[in-house]
């Protein structure tokens, strides 16, 4: 039994979400007196956002569903400088429209996940540049530098990091977390704004935001991280090795998407379930009793409702039955991802870097001679061999028994 008497925490608490608070006591009773605006910042560096802030989205959810109010803060001006957390090189440079258009993008995915509206718990989505861009340098200095002790700086993660491995890090980027810390100070006075969330790499510039808004305002506010994210096997979440999971259909078919959460390792199902699904807690827990091939029926639970909810019913429908027509008829269903094949063929090497399903032409090779690529069915083993597809006609490739396309022309 959850220790907390909010919905919000005990919510958070029961489905995993919860590594570090700032004072639980005290938001806990502050989310059972009044409605929480609550916000986690996102940066616009590509036209979607991928798998990795997923858990992060679902949060704002389980915001909204516990009665409060999720502010969705897109980093249309933070995107200029580059957060360092994590990242072992500077991020490259976009323009302004980039910007924009990246935010179209990913506003598509809030859009199913939050009610965005007028209403005191409807979902809002801001763009920091609003404010950001506003702020001129000195005033910057005066009035936020005195907030921040260099020596204190270079004791996150983010900073020491990258300073241990001997990597650059800009000035620009070093200026990120007091543009972090600032977001928070002026959500909290535009919206009064109490709690914000985020991945544990965030930690420090959550408090930091905290700690400029005490000083400089004397408001008390609440900071809340989640667990790093890792499948079973270590590796990160929504890192594959064909490329990042995309939340877009653009970026990844309705299918890829469906496969990913497919393919999820035994011991992840349970805990996938409850971060990224609306299932019951008691649902949950019987699916992820099942043993054996049983498992396999979670698993496609797990494809369908965590597929439904990012990309829409219809999605979710197409990529079920492309994979039992795929796996169980032998067939080709109509949602696999597709390859055209030009009147000169294509060397099958190329074919499978090409889809995705190889990183390389050695990986490709290597696939080759395990046995593991086949041509509607038929074992295909030397790596020169040209595939050729008839006008009109098309082809199914597979790797393996989970990854299969269409060859047309």
């Amino acid at each position: 039994m959850s220790s907390y008497q909010s919905d919000l925490l005990r919510v958070l608490e029961e489905r995993g979400y919860i590594h570090q608070v700032t004072d639980a006591e005290g938001l806990d009773s502050l989310a059972t007196k009044g409605v929480v605006p609550g916000y986690i910042g996102f940066d616009a560096t590509a036209p979607s956002l991928h798998v990795g802030s997923l858990v992060q989205i679902m949060m704002l959810r389980r915001l909204q569903q516990s009665g409060h109010k999720p502010i969705v803060v897109m980093g249309g001006g933070t995107t200029k400088v580059g957060d360092p957390s994590g990242k072992d090189e500077s991020r490259k440079m976009l323009t302004d429209a980039d910007i924009d258009a990246n935010i179209a993008g990913i506003r598509k995915v809030f859009e199913r996940l939050l009610t965005f509206g007028d209403g005191p718990t409807d979902a809002v989505m801001v763009n920091n540049d609003e404010w950001l861009s506003q702020l001129g340098y000195i005033e910057l200095l005066r009035d936020v530098g005195p907030h921040f002790t260099i020596n204190r700086m270079l004791t996150f993660d983010s900073v020491k990091l990258r300073l241990d491995r001997e990597q650059p890090l800009t000035f620009l980027e070093f200026n990120y977390m007091i543009l972090q810390a600032y977001d928070y100070r002026e959500l909290a006075q535009r919206y009064d704004c109490r709690l914000q969330m985020g991945g544990s790499d965030q930690w420090g510039n959550i408090v930091n935001g905290m700690e400029l808004a005490r000083r400089m305002d004397g408001t008390d506010l609440f900071g809340l991280t989640t667990p790093l994210l890792t499948t079973a096997d270590g590796a990160k979440m929504g890192k594959t090795a064909s490329g990042a999971i995309w939340l877009n259909e653009e970026q990844l078919p309705n299918y890829d998407f469906w496969q990913y959460w497919r393919n999820a390792d035994d011991r992840d199902v349970g805990r996938f379930l409850r971060l990224f699904t609306d299932l019951s807690l008691d649902e949950i827990a019987r699916l992820e009793q099942l043993e054996g091939a049983e498992i396999n029926h979670a698993k496609t639970v797990l494809a369908n409702e965590v597929t439904r909810l990012v990309r829409g019913e219809e999605a979710a429908k197409l990529a079920e039955k492309t994979a039992a027509e795929t796996f169980a008829g032998g067939g080709a269903g109509a949602d696999l991802p597709t390859l055209e094949v030009g009147a000169e063929g294509m060397r099958i090497g190329a074919a499978l870097t090409a889809l995705g399903f190889t990183a390389s032409n050695g990986e490709a090779k290597r696939k080759l001679a395990e046995g593991a690529v086949k041509i509607d069915g038929e074992t295909v083993s030397d790596p020169g061999f040209l595939v050729e597809v008839a006008e009109g006609a098309e082809s199914k490739l597979s790797l393996g028994k989970k990854k299969h396309a269409i060859l047309r022309r």
